[in-house]
Protein backbone atom coordinates (compact mmCIF):
# COMPACT_ATOMS: atom_id res chain seq x y z
CA UNK A 1 0.00 0.00 0.00
CA UNK A 2 2.87 2.52 0.90
CA UNK A 3 4.80 1.69 -2.75
CA UNK A 4 1.44 2.13 -4.39
CA UNK A 5 0.56 5.77 -2.48
CA UNK A 6 4.23 6.75 -3.32
CA UNK A 7 4.02 6.09 -6.70
CA UNK A 8 1.34 7.75 -7.28
CA UNK A 9 2.50 10.55 -5.90
CA UNK A 10 4.88 10.66 -8.03
CA UNK A 11 2.96 10.36 -10.99
CA UNK A 12 0.97 13.23 -10.37
CA UNK A 13 4.45 15.63 -9.24
CA UNK A 14 5.26 14.70 -12.51
CA UNK A 15 2.16 15.54 -14.95
CA UNK A 16 2.52 19.07 -12.79
CA UNK A 17 6.07 19.58 -13.49
CA UNK A 18 5.09 18.60 -17.09
CA UNK A 19 2.03 21.71 -17.10
CA UNK A 20 4.13 23.85 -15.50
CA UNK A 21 6.94 23.32 -17.92
CA UNK A 22 4.02 23.84 -21.19
CA UNK A 23 2.74 27.11 -19.90
CA UNK A 24 5.97 28.19 -19.55
CA UNK A 25 6.71 27.30 -23.17
CA UNK A 26 3.80 28.61 -24.56
CA UNK A 27 4.24 31.74 -22.58
CA UNK A 28 7.44 32.37 -24.32
CA UNK A 29 6.14 31.32 -27.36
CA UNK A 30 3.31 34.10 -27.68
CA UNK A 31 5.31 36.51 -25.76
CA UNK A 32 4.64 38.22 -22.16
CA UNK A 33 1.24 39.68 -22.79
CA UNK A 34 1.14 41.56 -19.91
CA UNK A 35 4.69 43.11 -20.13
CA UNK A 36 4.39 44.22 -24.05
CA UNK A 37 1.05 46.06 -24.38
CA UNK A 38 1.32 48.73 -27.18
CA UNK A 39 1.58 52.20 -26.00
CA UNK A 40 0.66 55.57 -28.18
CA UNK A 41 2.14 58.59 -27.31
CA UNK A 42 0.40 61.55 -28.20
CA UNK A 43 2.82 64.70 -29.08
CA UNK A 44 0.72 67.84 -30.04
CA UNK A 45 3.68 70.11 -30.51
CA UNK A 46 5.18 68.58 -33.46
CA UNK A 47 3.53 69.44 -36.84
CA UNK A 48 3.84 67.73 -40.18
CA UNK A 49 2.50 65.00 -41.18
CA UNK A 50 0.59 62.46 -38.61
CA UNK A 51 2.94 59.52 -37.37
CA UNK A 52 2.26 57.12 -35.08
CA UNK A 53 4.77 55.39 -32.79
CA UNK A 54 4.32 51.99 -31.11
CA UNK A 55 6.52 51.36 -27.92
CA UNK A 56 7.78 48.24 -27.28
CA UNK A 57 11.05 46.23 -25.28
CA UNK A 58 14.11 45.96 -26.36
CA UNK A 59 13.22 42.36 -26.99
CA UNK A 60 10.35 42.93 -29.32
CA UNK A 61 6.87 41.29 -29.86
CA UNK A 62 7.65 37.44 -30.49
CA UNK A 63 4.69 36.96 -33.62
CA UNK A 64 3.75 33.08 -34.53
CA UNK A 65 3.97 32.42 -37.86
CA UNK A 66 -0.10 31.46 -39.14
CA UNK A 67 1.08 28.55 -41.34
CA UNK A 68 3.88 26.48 -39.38
CA UNK A 69 4.22 25.55 -35.78
CA UNK A 70 7.11 25.07 -32.91
CA UNK A 71 9.93 22.85 -34.28
CA UNK A 72 10.20 20.20 -31.29
CA UNK A 73 14.06 20.78 -32.20
CA UNK A 74 13.61 24.21 -30.67
CA UNK A 75 12.67 23.41 -27.79
CA UNK A 76 14.66 21.04 -24.92
CA UNK A 77 11.98 19.04 -22.87
CA UNK A 78 12.75 19.24 -19.52
CA UNK A 79 14.17 15.52 -18.35
CA UNK A 80 11.83 13.58 -15.95
CA UNK A 81 13.14 14.42 -12.45
CA UNK A 82 12.46 11.92 -9.78
CA UNK A 83 11.81 13.87 -6.31
CA UNK A 84 10.15 12.92 -2.92
CA UNK A 85 7.68 14.91 -1.62
CA UNK A 86 10.17 17.04 0.73
CA UNK A 87 12.27 18.25 -2.80
CA UNK A 88 11.48 21.75 -4.04
CA UNK A 89 10.27 21.63 -7.65
CA UNK A 90 12.82 22.60 -10.18
CA UNK A 91 11.92 25.68 -12.93
CA UNK A 92 11.39 24.40 -15.70
CA UNK A 93 14.35 24.26 -18.69
CA UNK A 94 13.15 26.53 -21.84
CA UNK A 95 15.65 27.16 -25.13
CA UNK A 96 15.09 30.65 -26.33
CA UNK A 97 13.55 30.48 -29.75
CA UNK A 98 15.67 32.04 -32.08
CA UNK A 99 14.28 34.81 -34.25
CA UNK A 100 15.22 36.80 -36.94
CA UNK A 101 13.96 40.95 -36.68
CA UNK A 102 11.83 42.73 -39.04
CA UNK A 103 13.18 45.96 -40.80
CA UNK A 104 10.88 48.66 -40.65
CA UNK A 105 10.88 51.17 -43.55
CA UNK A 106 9.86 54.97 -42.61
CA UNK A 107 9.37 57.02 -45.06
CA UNK A 108 9.31 60.90 -44.47
CA UNK A 109 6.38 63.33 -44.51
CA UNK A 110 4.28 60.08 -46.13
CA UNK A 111 1.07 59.59 -45.84
CA UNK A 112 0.60 56.23 -46.25
CA UNK A 113 1.05 53.20 -43.64
CA UNK A 114 4.40 51.81 -42.94
CA UNK A 115 5.56 49.66 -45.10
CA UNK A 116 7.90 46.40 -43.71
CA UNK A 117 10.04 43.90 -45.69
CA UNK A 118 11.51 40.93 -43.91
CA UNK A 119 13.15 37.49 -44.94
CA UNK A 120 12.27 34.93 -42.46
CA UNK A 121 14.39 31.62 -42.22
CA UNK A 122 12.46 30.94 -39.32
CA UNK A 123 9.21 30.23 -38.14
CA UNK A 124 8.93 33.18 -36.01
CA UNK A 125 10.31 36.86 -36.55
CA UNK A 126 10.34 39.70 -34.29
CA UNK A 127 8.39 42.86 -34.90
CA UNK A 128 10.66 45.96 -33.82
CA UNK A 129 8.70 48.93 -34.25
CA UNK A 130 11.01 51.48 -32.39
CA UNK A 131 12.91 51.82 -35.57
CA UNK A 132 13.05 55.55 -37.46
CA UNK A 133 9.08 55.91 -35.73
CA UNK A 134 8.06 59.14 -34.47
CA UNK A 135 5.37 60.11 -32.28
CA UNK A 136 1.70 59.91 -33.75
CA UNK A 137 0.00 63.80 -33.81
CA UNK A 138 -4.12 63.21 -33.61
CA UNK A 139 -5.15 66.15 -31.90
CA UNK A 140 -7.89 68.50 -33.11
CA UNK A 141 -4.83 71.05 -33.60
CA UNK A 142 -2.84 68.66 -35.62
CA UNK A 143 -2.85 69.55 -39.32
CA UNK A 144 -5.44 68.60 -42.22
CA UNK A 145 -4.23 66.92 -45.56
CA UNK A 146 -4.26 69.95 -46.76
CA UNK A 147 -2.19 71.89 -44.10
CA UNK A 148 -2.54 74.86 -43.05
CA UNK A 149 1.13 75.91 -44.04
CA UNK A 150 -0.77 77.05 -47.21
CA UNK A 151 -2.42 79.16 -45.97
CA UNK A 152 -0.99 82.77 -44.66
CA UNK A 153 -2.84 86.12 -43.48
CA UNK A 154 -4.21 86.55 -46.93
CA UNK A 155 -5.52 83.55 -47.87
CA UNK A 156 -8.57 82.12 -46.21
CA UNK A 157 -9.21 78.43 -45.52
CA UNK A 158 -12.84 77.88 -47.28
CA UNK A 159 -13.12 74.67 -46.09
CA UNK A 160 -12.52 74.81 -42.58
CA UNK A 161 -16.46 74.46 -41.59
CA UNK A 162 -16.53 71.70 -43.35
CA UNK A 163 -14.36 69.32 -41.23
CA UNK A 164 -16.98 67.47 -40.13
CA UNK A 165 -19.58 67.02 -43.20
CA UNK A 166 -18.53 63.83 -44.99
CA UNK A 167 -20.66 64.63 -48.12
CA UNK A 168 -18.29 67.88 -48.52
CA UNK A 169 -15.01 65.69 -48.39
CA UNK A 170 -12.97 68.88 -47.47
CA UNK A 171 -9.65 66.90 -46.99
CA UNK A 172 -9.98 65.95 -50.70
CA UNK A 173 -11.68 68.93 -52.35
CA UNK A 174 -8.33 70.36 -53.55
CA UNK A 175 -7.17 67.55 -55.10
CA UNK A 176 -10.75 67.18 -56.93
CA UNK A 177 -10.08 70.56 -58.19
CA UNK A 178 -6.28 69.53 -59.47
CA UNK A 179 -7.57 66.71 -61.35
CA UNK A 180 -10.44 68.44 -63.00
CA UNK A 181 -7.96 70.83 -64.47
CA UNK A 182 -6.06 68.14 -65.92
CA UNK A 183 -9.39 66.69 -67.27
CA UNK A 184 -9.72 70.41 -69.03
CA UNK A 185 -6.08 69.91 -70.91
CA UNK A 186 -6.72 66.18 -72.00
CA UNK A 187 -10.44 67.23 -72.98
CA UNK A 188 -9.40 70.36 -74.65
CA UNK A 189 -11.20 72.00 -77.63
CA UNK A 190 -9.00 73.71 -80.24
CA UNK A 191 -8.95 77.47 -81.81
CA UNK A 192 -11.70 77.11 -84.86
CA UNK A 193 -11.92 73.70 -84.72
CA UNK A 194 -14.99 73.52 -87.35
CA UNK A 195 -12.47 75.00 -90.00
CA UNK A 196 -12.47 72.82 -93.12
CA UNK A 197 -15.93 71.62 -92.71
CA UNK A 198 -18.61 73.10 -94.10
CA UNK A 199 -20.29 74.40 -90.68
CA UNK A 200 -19.58 77.93 -89.42
CA UNK A 201 -19.55 79.52 -85.88
CA UNK A 202 -23.11 80.83 -86.78
CA UNK A 203 -24.76 77.68 -87.54
CA UNK A 204 -23.12 76.30 -84.15
CA UNK A 205 -24.66 79.55 -82.27
CA UNK A 206 -28.00 78.77 -83.94
CA UNK A 207 -27.94 75.53 -82.69
CA UNK A 208 -27.15 76.31 -79.09
CA UNK A 209 -29.63 78.75 -78.71
CA UNK A 210 -32.30 76.47 -80.05
CA UNK A 211 -30.91 73.95 -77.29
CA UNK A 212 -31.11 76.58 -74.39
CA UNK A 213 -35.06 76.88 -75.56
CA UNK A 214 -35.31 72.72 -75.48
CA UNK A 215 -33.56 72.95 -72.39
CA UNK A 216 -35.62 75.30 -70.80
CA UNK A 217 -39.01 73.36 -71.62
CA UNK A 218 -37.76 69.77 -70.91
CA UNK A 219 -36.64 71.56 -67.22
CA UNK A 220 -33.31 70.11 -67.33
CA UNK A 221 -30.35 70.58 -65.14
CA UNK A 222 -28.36 72.91 -65.56
CA UNK A 223 -25.22 70.87 -65.85
CA UNK A 224 -26.99 68.94 -68.59
CA UNK A 225 -26.97 72.35 -71.10
CA UNK A 226 -23.14 72.84 -70.07
CA UNK A 227 -22.55 69.16 -70.80
CA UNK A 228 -24.66 68.83 -74.01
CA UNK A 229 -22.39 72.32 -75.13
CA UNK A 230 -19.43 70.43 -74.53
CA UNK A 231 -20.31 66.84 -76.61
CA UNK A 232 -21.52 68.90 -79.51
CA UNK A 233 -17.99 70.66 -79.69
CA UNK A 234 -15.93 67.44 -78.79
CA UNK A 235 -17.47 65.08 -81.48
CA UNK A 236 -17.52 68.14 -84.38
CA UNK A 237 -14.14 68.56 -83.56
CA UNK A 238 -13.14 64.93 -84.01
CA UNK A 239 -15.86 64.08 -86.57
CA UNK A 240 -16.90 66.53 -88.90
CA UNK A 241 -20.66 66.57 -89.98
CA UNK A 242 -22.84 67.90 -92.89
CA UNK A 243 -25.29 70.64 -92.55
CA UNK A 244 -28.31 68.82 -92.36
CA UNK A 245 -26.85 66.28 -89.40
CA UNK A 246 -26.05 69.16 -87.03
CA UNK A 247 -29.55 69.57 -85.36
CA UNK A 248 -29.21 65.82 -84.92
CA UNK A 249 -25.74 65.81 -83.71
CA UNK A 250 -27.38 68.48 -81.14
CA UNK A 251 -30.42 66.32 -80.15
CA UNK A 252 -28.67 63.68 -79.42
CA UNK A 253 -26.01 65.25 -77.37
CA UNK A 254 -28.56 66.31 -75.28
CA UNK A 255 -30.44 62.59 -74.56
CA UNK A 256 -26.61 61.61 -73.71
CA UNK A 257 -25.84 64.21 -71.37
CA UNK A 258 -29.42 63.64 -69.66
CA UNK A 259 -28.44 59.83 -69.27
CA UNK A 260 -25.36 60.96 -67.70
CA UNK A 261 -27.10 63.65 -65.60
CA UNK A 262 -30.28 63.34 -65.35
CA UNK A 263 -32.56 61.18 -62.81
CA UNK A 264 -35.18 61.29 -65.81
CA UNK A 265 -33.87 61.12 -68.96
CA UNK A 266 -36.60 62.17 -71.64
CA UNK A 267 -37.42 59.60 -74.22
CA UNK A 268 -36.25 59.50 -77.71
CA UNK A 269 -39.31 60.00 -79.09
CA UNK A 270 -39.18 63.64 -77.60
CA UNK A 271 -36.51 64.15 -79.24
CA UNK A 272 -37.83 63.07 -82.65
CA UNK A 273 -40.97 65.34 -81.76
CA UNK A 274 -38.84 68.45 -80.68
CA UNK A 275 -37.33 68.12 -84.20
CA UNK A 276 -40.86 68.43 -86.23
CA UNK A 277 -40.13 64.76 -86.99
CA UNK A 278 -36.87 65.71 -88.98
CA UNK A 279 -35.43 62.74 -87.62
CA UNK A 280 -36.38 59.29 -86.55
CA UNK A 281 -36.10 56.97 -83.70
CA UNK A 282 -33.45 55.08 -85.57
CA UNK A 283 -31.38 58.05 -86.73
CA UNK A 284 -31.15 58.80 -83.08
CA UNK A 285 -30.01 55.84 -81.75
CA UNK A 286 -27.51 55.65 -84.80
CA UNK A 287 -26.24 58.89 -84.13
CA UNK A 288 -25.76 58.40 -80.07
CA UNK A 289 -23.88 55.38 -81.08
CA UNK A 290 -21.28 57.23 -83.57
CA UNK A 291 -21.25 59.90 -80.32
CA UNK A 292 -20.28 57.08 -77.69
CA UNK A 293 -17.12 55.19 -80.17
CA UNK A 294 -15.71 58.96 -81.33
CA UNK A 295 -15.70 60.31 -77.41
CA UNK A 296 -15.09 56.88 -76.60
CA UNK A 297 -17.81 56.69 -73.70
CA UNK A 298 -15.53 59.86 -71.82
CA UNK A 299 -17.96 62.75 -71.03
CA UNK A 300 -15.55 63.93 -67.65
CA UNK A 301 -14.34 67.25 -68.91
CA UNK A 302 -15.43 69.16 -66.16
CA UNK A 303 -18.05 72.13 -66.61
CA UNK A 304 -18.17 76.18 -66.41
CA UNK A 305 -20.42 75.67 -62.89
CA UNK A 306 -18.65 73.41 -61.33
CA UNK A 307 -15.52 76.15 -61.28
CA UNK A 308 -17.78 78.95 -60.63
CA UNK A 309 -19.22 77.62 -57.15
CA UNK A 310 -16.03 77.00 -55.52
CA UNK A 311 -15.14 80.36 -56.89
CA UNK A 312 -18.38 81.70 -55.72
CA UNK A 313 -17.56 79.88 -51.87
CA UNK A 314 -14.00 81.36 -51.96
CA UNK A 315 -14.96 84.60 -52.63
CA UNK A 316 -17.86 84.87 -50.15
CA UNK A 317 -20.43 86.18 -53.03
CA UNK A 318 -24.06 86.72 -52.76
CA UNK A 319 -27.08 85.22 -54.92
CA UNK A 320 -26.95 88.13 -57.09
CA UNK A 321 -22.98 87.97 -57.70
CA UNK A 322 -23.36 84.28 -58.54
CA UNK A 323 -26.16 84.41 -60.97
CA UNK A 324 -25.06 86.93 -63.45
CA UNK A 325 -21.67 84.92 -63.29
CA UNK A 326 -23.44 82.11 -64.50
CA UNK A 327 -25.81 84.40 -67.07
CA UNK A 328 -22.27 85.67 -68.29
CA UNK A 329 -21.13 82.05 -68.56
CA UNK A 330 -24.40 80.98 -70.78
CA UNK A 331 -23.40 83.74 -73.21
CA UNK A 332 -20.33 82.64 -73.64
CA UNK A 333 -21.51 78.87 -74.57
CA UNK A 334 -23.18 80.57 -77.60
CA UNK A 335 -19.93 82.26 -79.13
CA UNK A 336 -17.88 79.98 -81.38
CA UNK A 337 -14.60 82.37 -80.90
CA UNK A 338 -14.77 81.21 -76.91
CA UNK A 339 -15.76 77.84 -77.69
CA UNK A 340 -11.74 76.85 -76.75
CA UNK A 341 -11.18 78.76 -73.58
CA UNK A 342 -10.98 76.27 -70.70
CA UNK A 343 -14.06 76.14 -68.35
CA UNK A 344 -12.18 77.13 -65.15
CA UNK A 345 -10.86 80.66 -67.42
CA UNK A 346 -14.38 81.24 -68.01
CA UNK A 347 -15.73 80.70 -64.87
CA UNK A 348 -13.22 82.74 -63.29
CA UNK A 349 -13.92 85.31 -65.66
CA UNK A 350 -17.32 85.64 -65.68
CA UNK A 351 -17.37 86.07 -61.14
CA UNK A 352 -14.76 88.31 -61.67
CA UNK A 353 -16.79 90.93 -64.16
CA UNK A 354 -19.69 89.71 -62.46
CA UNK A 355 -17.78 91.28 -58.68
CA UNK A 356 -16.30 94.53 -61.05
CA UNK A 357 -19.53 95.41 -61.94
CA UNK A 358 -22.07 94.40 -59.30
CA UNK A 359 -20.11 96.84 -56.47
CA UNK A 360 -16.63 96.82 -57.79
CA UNK A 361 -14.97 94.28 -55.41
CA UNK A 362 -11.28 93.26 -55.78
CA UNK A 363 -10.12 89.97 -57.22
CA UNK A 364 -8.64 88.85 -53.57
CA UNK A 365 -5.95 86.42 -52.83
CA UNK A 366 -8.00 84.13 -51.72
CA UNK A 367 -10.02 83.85 -54.87
CA UNK A 368 -6.76 83.83 -56.72
CA UNK A 369 -5.08 80.69 -54.66
CA UNK A 370 -8.44 78.62 -55.45
CA UNK A 371 -9.02 79.96 -59.18
CA UNK A 372 -5.68 79.37 -60.09
CA UNK A 373 -5.70 82.58 -62.14
CA UNK A 374 -4.31 86.26 -61.16
CA UNK A 375 -6.29 89.71 -62.33
CA UNK A 376 -3.77 90.08 -65.20
CA UNK A 377 -4.55 85.93 -66.87
CA UNK A 378 -8.47 86.87 -66.09
CA UNK A 379 -9.21 90.21 -67.82
CA UNK A 380 -8.42 89.30 -71.32
CA UNK A 381 -11.41 86.98 -71.05
CA UNK A 382 -13.20 89.47 -68.90
CA UNK A 383 -13.75 92.34 -71.73
CA UNK A 384 -14.75 89.09 -74.21
CA UNK A 385 -17.28 88.45 -71.83
CA UNK A 386 -18.44 92.24 -71.56
CA UNK A 387 -18.62 92.41 -75.41
CA UNK A 388 -21.19 89.57 -75.62
CA UNK A 389 -23.36 91.11 -73.00
CA UNK A 390 -23.39 94.29 -75.20
CA UNK A 391 -23.72 92.35 -78.14
CA UNK A 392 -26.71 90.15 -76.49
CA UNK A 393 -29.00 93.46 -76.55
CA UNK A 394 -29.30 93.12 -80.54
CA UNK A 395 -28.13 89.83 -81.39
CA UNK A 396 -30.79 87.18 -82.78
CA UNK A 397 -30.06 84.83 -80.56
CA UNK A 398 -32.32 85.56 -77.73
CA UNK A 399 -32.89 82.10 -75.93
CA UNK A 400 -30.12 83.14 -73.10
CA UNK A 401 -31.05 86.56 -72.39
CA UNK A 402 -34.57 86.11 -72.25
CA UNK A 403 -34.11 83.15 -69.97
CA UNK A 404 -32.46 85.81 -67.64
CA UNK A 405 -34.71 88.35 -68.04
CA UNK A 406 -37.41 86.12 -66.02
CA UNK A 407 -38.04 86.26 -62.39
CA UNK A 408 -36.68 82.63 -61.55
CA UNK A 409 -33.23 84.23 -62.34
CA UNK A 410 -33.50 87.25 -60.52
CA UNK A 411 -34.33 89.87 -64.00
CA UNK A 412 -30.53 89.52 -63.75
CA UNK A 413 -30.27 90.49 -67.71
CA UNK A 414 -32.30 93.77 -66.78
CA UNK A 415 -29.58 94.57 -64.62
CA UNK A 416 -28.91 98.40 -64.98
CA UNK A 417 -24.94 97.57 -64.22
CA UNK A 418 -25.12 95.57 -67.63
CA UNK A 419 -25.18 99.28 -69.53
CA UNK A 420 -22.98 101.07 -67.94
CA UNK A 421 -20.17 103.08 -68.38
CA UNK A 422 -18.41 100.70 -66.67
CA UNK A 423 -19.11 97.77 -68.40
CA UNK A 424 -18.69 99.64 -71.76
CA UNK A 425 -14.66 100.77 -70.24
CA UNK A 426 -13.98 96.80 -69.64
CA UNK A 427 -15.65 95.89 -73.34
CA UNK A 428 -13.15 98.31 -74.88
CA UNK A 429 -10.37 97.77 -72.62
CA UNK A 430 -10.52 100.68 -70.37
CA UNK A 431 -9.57 100.52 -66.98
Amino acid sequence: MDIMDSEGHRFLMDAKNKTMADQAISRATLGDIGNRVSAITIDTAKGGAIKKEILQPAGGVVIRNPVALIKPSNIAKPAPVHLSPSQPHPEPVIKEIETERVKVEWMTDHHHLLQTTQQVKSDDVVLDLNHHASAMNISHEAEDAFSRAFFNEHIEDIDSEDRNNPQLVSIYVNSIYDYMRSLEKKYSIGVNFLEGSELTGKMRAILIDWLCQVHSRFHLLQETLYLTVAIIDRYLQAKPCIKRRLQLVGVTAMLVACKYEEMFVPEVADFVYITDGAYTKNDVKEMEQDILRTLEFSFGRPLCLHFLRRNSKAGQVDATKHTLAKYLMELSMVDYDMAHVRPSLVAASALYLSMRLIDNSRWTETLRFHSCYSESDIIPTAQRLAQLVIKAESSKQTAVRLKYSSKKFMMIACLPQLKSKDLLDIAQGKE
